[in-house]
């Protein structure tokens, strides 16, 4: 696959453009993004498996049954979550003025929010920050940053992607952006994720790329094991590429190996800024049985508080780590896993046979010093092999989350 990364926005990919600007939601920063096809777009989605859905949710699932759409608003400060009738309300009139403004039937403006729970949306000034976002909606570098960052709740910093892939004789950017800081766990984690593409693709391929990618990229976050109500990740496809349509064969699958890396860039960017951390974790499960069982013990691992801590500390506890390994669900004999660490180039295994070993305790810490680390599992049970990434915990999550709302 012949592909390079770039420094680039969602602004990269043929035909969209993006705006984010201060309407006033938050006490200060930019807090409405907009991002709009010049041509309407295949739509794929996946959302938050929480029961609780936030209005914006469900006024998305409705617009996306038919698989179309040709602009995206995302407002932070304000999760219009748990909110009841008014909050429906205010979910749908942002789609109508997004509508208006860009002259496109509402049904094709997807909606998200994310913020404080239970708080009545201001609706006038999304009114007027939608307007606004819709006079400075450019297809340049800094359009695509704006979009980025108006986004954030308690993200330091803008999360994006792009990669450009040739299919077909054809170049075809894929590009995204995402944010997410606390509250991050599997199905989905607790962010919110835009990717745009001008590739040509049919709408069930798109999705059941998608639904891959998310697999094994969002839902394989976790930073203190809370699910949202306002989760979403949205996929866009306008075509603008020209390269024939995807529905199968070699094409397809680079396009959805690309879509994947893109992903797992902005997954791995989302736990690397998450609230309070200090370290990423990378949780890499190999000898499993199957895929979905190698998922299953990396996520057991990378959200096990024990862990977290022991990783905050630099304590090479590797009981907690087989601990995790056999309540994941996962099928193994634990007298046939290994364990190893690794971090700054260096490598110590710690565990053998489900047991054990007398490794280098000098060793073992100066790895689990390192900003990043690296645990490996070998089950034994197979050749199926999957990542799980994470972060420690620190004082600092409980000082963030302690006074969230002020």
């Amino acid at each position: 696959m012949e592909s390079y990364l770039l420094d680039a926005g969602v602004t990269a990919a043929q035909g969209f453009l993006a705006a984010g600007v201060a309407a006033g939601i938050k006490k200060q920063g930019k807090d409405l993004a907009l991002i709009y096809s010049r041509a309407e777009a295949t739509a794929a989605a996946l959302f938050t498996s929480n029961r609780v859905k936030a209005a914006p949710v469900l006024v998305t699932q409705e617009h996306l049954r038919e698989g179309l759409a040709q602009a995206v608003v995302i407002n932070s400060g304000n999760a219009n979550a748990c909110t009841g009738p008014e909050g429906l309300a205010s979910a749908r009139r942002m789609a109508a003025v997004t509508a208006e403004v860009l002259g496109l039937k509402t049904e094709r403006v997807a909606v998200a929010s994310t913020g404080v729970i239970g708080v009545p949306l201001p609706l006038p000034a999304v009114e007027e920050g939608i307007w606004q976002a819709a006079r400075a909606l450019a297809d340049d570098r800094e359009a695509a940053r704006d979009a980025a960052t108006a986004i954030l709740t308690t993200d330091t910093r803008p999360k994006e992607a792009c990669l450009r892939v040739r299919l077909r004789g054809h170049w075809v950017t894929i590009a995204g952006m995402a944010k997410g800081a606390g509250m991050i766990h599997p199905q989905l984690a607790t962010m919110l994720a835009v990717l745009v593409t001008d590739a040509a693709i049919e709408r069930e391929a798109l999705q059941a790329a998608f639904a891959r990618a998310v697999a094994r990229t969002f839902n394989q976050i976790t930073v203190d094991g809370d699910t949202s109500t306002n989760d979403l990740a949205l996929c866009l496809a306008n075509g603008l590429a020209g390269n024939p349509p995807l529905a199968g064969g070699s094409a397809l699958a680079a396009f959805a190996e690309a879509l994947e890396q893109v992903c797992t860039i902005l997954a791995r960017e989302l736990v690397a800024d998450a609230e309070g951390a200090t370290k990423t974790i990378t949780v890499v499960v190999r000898g499993a049985a199957s895929e979905e069982e190698a998922r299953l013990a990396a996520r057991a691992v990378a959200r096990s508080n024990l862990v977290k801590t022991a990783v905050f500390g630099a304590d090479a506890n590797w009981g907690r780590i087989l601990c995790a390994l056999g309540y994941s669900g996962a099928s193994f004999d634990p007298s046939r896993v290994a364990i190893y660490l690794e971090g700054g180039g260096e490598r110590e295994q710690v565990a053998a046979h489900g047991c054990g070993l007398a490794f280098d305790e000098a060793r073992a810490r100066r790895i689990l010093e390192h900003e990043e680390v690296v645990f490996v599992a070998d089950l034994g049970a197979g050749r199926a092999e999957a990542r799980a990434w994470g972060c420690d915990l620190s004082y600092d999550y409980v000082r963030i989350n302690a006074a969230y709302r002020t």
